[in-house]
């Protein structure tokens, strides 16, 4: 079910946001499925004005064509070549300027440019109705009956709106949801916010000309018929207001009268159907079941068979209409029908339900009718689609308001009790909360004690039977999200987030490292004071010296877990075990110049020897950066979505690396360790080696989690070559992407394959790069992507000085 804003508004007073609507009603049981912008006419008319034709003279090279001078409000004359017959002097037409975009009814869009048409200049476009989406014909120009000044906006002039669409999943328990005003009745009762009701006060009689009567001989079926005519009507197209409203929930107008009658269809929820009066035989409806297989031919020019238990709406001839499901091909409305009876009906969804089933027929009005419509409601109805029907068709109310309703239906009396309330909420919700609440839906409260009270339902809310059903509503008005969750739920997916500590954050850690071919170690705090005189970034006056220790080789607490995970290395190299994955968390302890103990987390890791262990199905080779660096970044990207940022270390103890920044702090080194560095405990082989600050990795965690719906359109993946210096780096690839006014719909970057070699200059390398995009509102066309790729490569070239290998 599709609901308009700008519509919806009409009843009640909006200032939120469409997002922010769209999920209060999904919380109040109208789960919006979806929000559209909506243009009633597409293109909206951008760029179409009003112009005055001040001279037309034939073509002097087409004999069909004429060169016409336009005003268009602006300094100079616009020349346009025309090839409608109608155009001439004077005439008041539109125009679309240079660089409109028109979309044309079963055609394509176009945009108009200068041209020149058989050697005559033309600066624009004379329209006629197809041609701007506003009608079918193309006989000729639009030509207006207007004094508006030369230049003023078309989309003004015809009313044209932009609106906000919400696309509603509506259960089969919301009857009362199936409208504009039972959307704006549940707005009502969440922000305490009047309903503006249309005023059917000004309704009146004015003849009583008409002597159609009613007789309903199956009250069952029929509770309620009411019906009123309208005589002297002049059936022509809607005016544009009432046509907006229609196009923005996808229905076509198709003439005033009928407009009408689906109007109130979405704005009230209660179907109406016009007959032709002329057209009723014996001038008396009557409302019966026909015989078993009585042959009756629908508006769709079908021949059905009806059963038994189909309600129909008959003339003294035989049947005109199935009641509350589908209209027949001789009473309806047609471009000569000048009188018309209007039916507002309260038909049961028992025998609507079947005979949509038996039929195949799923109609707007059998959606509401088999659900349960308002029986309170069929003369209000009535009465607002007569007077709009005198607004937009003329004519006059010719006979009495006829309503039938024999046996009254009453409101549903449902007993409450307050501790059933809090017993099937699980919160004790303020007895003051409750009787608002109820008051806001409609609900009206007697007999109220300590205990509870007597809630009176109006029929309208055809699902609200039991006093579960009343507490349903009181819970979805206060709000599910208001109901706080008992601690000792069993059930694991509705507990509480678990808290954040050090010790589970390690553990989730660890399990990620072990998962990855990593080993746990352990060493000792105590170490040499001789590593910190060989590194020159370890500074030897921030040692913490032992007072009484055992031996110099235990004679400092270390400033960094480096060089105890690397006599690790050397013992198990020493041992034949080269090949090493090693991580540990400890404490590193350094003395500040105040004289001062400082005390840090640290988690490091180091990987030497071969990638994996020998076998047949794969190629073993050297450890090498980039293993190490995708380990980094699985690890801190378990913890945090943010960005960090990247640079070349100047460090002592690396030939190479990179160190990363967080909120611009340091969080983490790694690289290739110094030869130097490894030389001091006997290792021969390259050690790569992490150190990660795990107490800032803490403070960076993030608690929460976001989600973010999967894009309907589809990835496009573009590949791109190119030659670079050897002191580019990726991330200044990235940030010439994200530097780019289409960086959003660039979902992915990054490098497939990497060369260096004799086949290029020494100081450049090669990067093949793949670009991942997509659009998440509409599908991208090859033209688009195209102009994405070649403002990426003049970027590269000018930025970066890159070669495009083509």
């Amino acid at each position: 079910m599709k609901i308009s804003l700008n519509w919806l508004k009409e009843y009640i007073d909006i200032s939120e946001t469409p997002e922010e609507i769209a999920h209060l009603l999904t919380m109040t049981g109208l789960e919006v499925e979806g929000i559209e912008k909506v243009e009633t006419i597409k293109g909206g008319l951008r760029g179409v004005v009003i112009g005055e034709v001040l001279e037309c003279q034939k073509h002097p090279n087409a004999d069909k064509l004429s060169i016409t001078k336009v005003d268009v409000g602006s300094l100079d004359l616009l020349p346009i070549v025309c090839g409608a017959p109608n155009v001439a002097v004077g005439q008041k037409v539109l125009v679309a300027t240079v660089g409109t975009t028109l979309y044309p009814q079963g055609g394509d869009g176009f945009t108009i440019k200068k041209a020149k048409i058989r050697g005559e200049e033309s600066e624009g476009m004379i329209c006629a109705e197809d041609e701007l989406g506003l009608g079918t014909s193309h006989e000729g120009i639009m030509v207006l009956a207007t004094d508006l000044p030369n230049g003023f906006k078309a989309s003004t002039y015809f009313n044209i709106e932009d609106d906000i669409v919400f696309e509603i999943g509506l259960t089969p328990n919301r009857a009362d949801g199936t409208s504009h005003i039972g959307v704006a009745r549940d707005i009502k009762a969440v922000l305490s916010r009047a309903v503006k009701w249309p005023d059917v006060s000004g309704f009146k009689v004015d003849r009583q000309s008409s002597k159609i009567q009613v007789v309903v001989e199956d009250e069952v079926g029929c509770p309620r018929y009411s019906g009123v005519s309208i005589s002297n009507i002049i059936i022509k197209e809607s005016p544009g207001w009432l046509k907006n409203r229609l196009l923005a929930i996808g229905q076509t107008p198709i003439n005033n009268v009928v407009d009408v009658t689906n109007y109130i269809l979405h704005e009230l929820g209660q179907p109406l159907h016009a007959f032709d009066a002329d057209k009723i035989h014996g001038s008396k409806v009557i409302v019966k079941t026909l015989p078993s297989n009585t042959n009756f031919i629908s508006l769709d020019e079908k021949v059905r068979k009806l059963h038994e238990t189909d309600l129909m709406i008959c003339d003294e001839n035989g049947g005109m209409c199935i009641a509350g499901v589908f209209g027949g091909i001789e009473s309806g409305i047609s471009d000569t029908t000048t009188n018309i009876f209007l039916e507002s009906a309260y038909f049961s969804p028992d025998y609507v339900r079947k005979t949509s089933l038996m039929h195949g027929l799923k109609t707007d009005s059998a959606f509401r009718f088999e659900r349960g419509t308002d029986a309170l409601n069929t003369v209000y109805a009535l009465k607002r689609a007569a007077m709009l029907i005198k607004d937009v068709a003329g004519g006059e109310i010719s006979s009495e308001l006829i309503d039938i309703y024999p046996v009254a239906i009453d409101p549903r009396k449902v007993q409450m009790k307050f501790r059933n309330i809090s017993r099937l909420i699980g919160k004790e919700i303020p007895k003051e909360t409750i009787l608002d609440i109820l008051q806001k839906l409609d609900i009206e409260v007697d007999k109220v004690s300590d205990i509870g009270f007597l809630a009176i339902v109006p029929p309208y809310r055809v699902d609200v039977t039991r006093e579960a059903d009343v507490i349903e509503e009181i819970l979805r008005i206060y709000g599910y999200e208001n109901i706080e969750l008992s601690e000792h739920l069993s059930s694991a997916y509705l507990a509480e987030f678990k808290e954040i500590t050090e010790e589970s954050t390690q553990l989730k850690a660890s399990q990620l490292l072990v998962s990855n071919g990593f080993y746990e170690i352990s060493t000792n705090s105590l170490t040499k004071s001789v590593y910190s005189e060989k590194v020159s970034s370890l500074d030897e006056s921030e040692n913490v010296v032992i007072l009484n220790k055992l031996s110099e080789d235990l004679g400092v607490l270390r400033q960094s877990l480096l060089f105890t995970g690397l006599e690790v290395i050397a013992h198990n190299i020493n041992r034949k075990q080269n090949n090493l994955k090693l991580f540990e968390f400890g404490t590193i302890y350094k003395k500040s110049t105040k004289g001062k103990y400082e005390e840090k987390k640290h988690l490091c890791l180091w990987i030497t020897g071969k990638n994996h262990q020998e076998s047949w199905i794969e190629k073993n080779k050297p450890v090498e950066f980039h293993d190490l660096s995708a380990i980094v970044f699985k690890l801190i990207q378990k913890f945090t979505s943010e960005k960090q940022v990247t640079n070349f270390l100047d460090d002592a103890i690396f030939k190479y690396g990179l160190g990363l920044l967080h909120n611009e702090k340091p969080l983490a080194k790694f690289g290739l360790l110094n030869k130097k560095i490894t030389e001091l405990l006997t290792i021969d082989q390259e050690v790569f080696y992490a150190e990660i600050d795990f107490d800032r990795l803490l403070s960076s965690i993030e608690t929460g989690f976001n989600v973010v719906e999967i894009s309907k359109f589809p990835e496009v993946r573009r590949d791109l070559s190119l030659v670079l210096d050897k002191s580019v780096t990726f991330d200044q690839l990235k940030e010439v992407v994200e530097d780019t006014e289409f960086s959003g719909l660039l979902k992915d970057i990054s490098v497939f394959d990497y060369y260096v070699g004799e086949k290029i200059e020494k100081d450049k390398k090669a990067y093949a790069l793949s670009f991942i995009l997509q659009d998440k509102t509409k599908t991208l066309t090859d033209q688009v992507i195209d102009r994405i790729m070649g403002r990426l490569m003049k970027k590269f070239e000018s930025n970066l000085g890159a070669v495009i290998r083509q």
